[in-house]
């Protein structure tokens, strides 16, 4: 008979780890399936960009990841399409980064979903399932020859070759991009090029360059990274790159050629000789998230350029969107028709980074024309209204979800600003209330009759009573949602978050954003609540 499980997660990485995490908070125990013996240490993900880091926040992940307390600080600069984003003209932003290589984000992940009880069985690989009305059953490769599991669901996590979505038929359209040559390789650079304590490249005939950064010419793109000092990881995008190269000679050459002058460099002791690939950039998307009793979060459902860092924001924020949902349709807490909502919400945010990571490419290439459009984008990102705007579209901050309220508040569907809170137990911050995954109603008035109408729900949602601190964090007026990038599940805003405003009560999900908000007094207040937490947490108990 068949191994019996809730749910069974294909992949180890970020996404699947994190999901997994989540799920176990929410009172599921899933399986994690990953094919590698040992964590795999090949260079991918170099850190964080974007809500992502709120989002871990609300997780208490983020302290882990950066050794920081406190909220995630805003960066000051940032690039698009190798051209300069001064964030330090714009009062508020969204655009948060950490650099933190992804085998250590794999290995943190792991020690936390371990810490929750998830099982996570290596050198198990999916090869082929089925399903049914109840459940799907999974045929497995493991050490010890196949063998079948059974779950209640599947999900695919198994990365942009994903064979979860190639067993569902599930279409990933897109195009490929494979006019170049990219090298990669961790290396050694000494002084006078390294300059000392900061990261940074002195090189001859160029002048300063900066770590996370791109240096564009018409032969190419250099960027490189420093995460131990003195060794870099440096990455190399050549227009028409020398075939027969190969090694630490043809990562040195093409750097050369794209940037004008030489870098001298050696390997890392005991590090690979660097890689030269001409596999292409893709872009691609799954023609769907959900295929019955599957679903797909990741790189199995979307794949775009690296440039900008937006892969885990996206990804991770698939995870956190699903997971709560997904516990709470396997516990009974809500009905199946909860997962439509997945990929209602989140196929739009990964339309719109793929848009924006096509964007920064086409910035890149090379070109008279190209450096002509360039020119007129730095002349555009001189001003205060285009950064901001761009910078809300790189941290995934322009997003607004569609609760299916009629004439919502400006809140909803928004991301809940981490204010900060006076409550009786002592201050505390809206991030620090979400740290069990749990839906919140916060109180910021006396609202006894909507107090009442969530009593239903007491087992599932969590009532904080609150007052605004003296000067709460990052507030502002929302501006209205704008047309720009709207579609099914998502509208897009200009601004870096809505301000709490006049609102008095404000039911918050797991994932972070505002399913209900509105005045204690307002016409209709209470149905409205019950209707939304009906629609988000199931039916009231009775």
């Amino acid at each position: 008979m068949a191994e019996q499980l809730d749910v069974v997660i294909a992949g180890g990485g970020p996404n699947g780890l994190l999901l997994a995490s989540e799920l176990a908070l929410g009172g599921v125990r899933p399986v994690v399936l990953e094919r590698l013996a040992e964590p795999s240490l090949e260079p991918k993900a170099n850190g964080l960009v974007g809500r992502v880091l709120e989002a871990l926040d609300h997780r208490g992940l983020y302290e882990v990841f950066s050794g920081q307390t406190g909220r995630p600080p805003r960066t000051p600069f940032f690039q698009f399409g190798a051209l300069v984003l001064d964030l330090s003209i714009v009062d508020e932003h969204a655009l948060g980064t950490l650099a933190v290589p992804q085998a250590r984000m794999e290995e943190l992940l792991t020690k936390r979903a371990l810490e929750l009880g998830v099982e996570i069985r290596r050198e198990h690989e999916v090869a082929d399932f089925s399903q049914d009305a109840d459940g799907v059953t999974v045929r497995v490769r493991t050490p010890e020859g196949e063998r079948e599991i059974r779950a209640r669901y599947l999900i695919g996590a198994d990365g942009g070759r994903s064979t979860i979505r190639k067993r569902c038929g599930i279409g990933f359209p897109g195009v490929t991009d494979d006019s170049f040559t990219g090298w990669i390789g961790s290396v050694v650079i000494e002084e006078p090029v390294a300059v000392p304590g900061t990261g940074e490249l002195e090189v001859p005939g160029i002048g300063r360059l900066y770590p996370a950064t791109f240096r564009r010419t018409e032969r190419g793109l250099f960027a490189y990274g420093m995460f131990t000092p003195g060794q870099y990881r440096v990455f190399v995008m050549e227009w028409h790159g020398d075939e027969a190269e190969s090694g630490l000679a043809g990562l040195r050459a093409a750097a050369g050629r794209v940037l004008g002058t030489d870098i001298p460099m050696r390997v890392v002791a005991g590090a690979d000789e660097p890689d030269r690939t001409t596999a292409g950039i893709n872009s691609r998307q799954a023609e769907r998230y959900r295929d019955g009793r599957v679903l797909l979060v990741g790189d199995s459902a979307h794949v775009h350029s690296g440039i900008g860092g937006p892969g885990l924001n996206l990804g991770m924020q698939d995870a956190l969107n699903l997971g709560w949902k997904l516990a709470a349709v396997l516990t009974g807490r809500a009905g199946a028709e909860l997962l439509d909502s997945y990929e209602r919400e989140r196929f739009p945010v990964g339309e719109r980074v793929i848009m924006h990571t096509r964007a920064q490419t086409a910035l890149v290439s090379p070109g008279p024309n190209v450096t002509a459009l360039r020119e007129l984008m730095e002349e555009l990102l001189s001003e205060e209204v285009v950064i901001r705007r761009i910078a809300d579209l790189m941290a995934g901050a322009d997003i607004r979800y569609d609760m299916g309220v009629p004439d919502p508040h400006p809140l909803v569907g928004r991301w809940l600003p981490d204010v900060s809170l006076r409550t009786a137990a002592g201050p505390t911050r809206v991030a620090e209330l979400m740290r069990a995954a749990r839906p919140v109603l916060l109180a910021l008035a006396d609202a006894p009759e909507l107090v009442a109408a969530a009593q239903g729900w007491a087992d599932r949602v969590d009532l904080v009573r609150a007052s605004l601190d003296v000067e709460p964090a990052r507030q502002e007026e929302p501006p209205e949602p704008t047309a720009l990038g709207a579609s099914a599940g998502v509208r897009t805003r200009t601004g870096t978050g809505a301000g709490l405003g006049e609102v008095e009560v404000v039911l918050v999900r797991p994932d972070g954003y505002v399913a209900w908000a509105g005045a204690a007094d307002a016409p209709g207040a209470a149905e409205a609540l019950r209707r939304a937490l009906a629609t988000w947490f199931g039916e009231a108990d009775r």
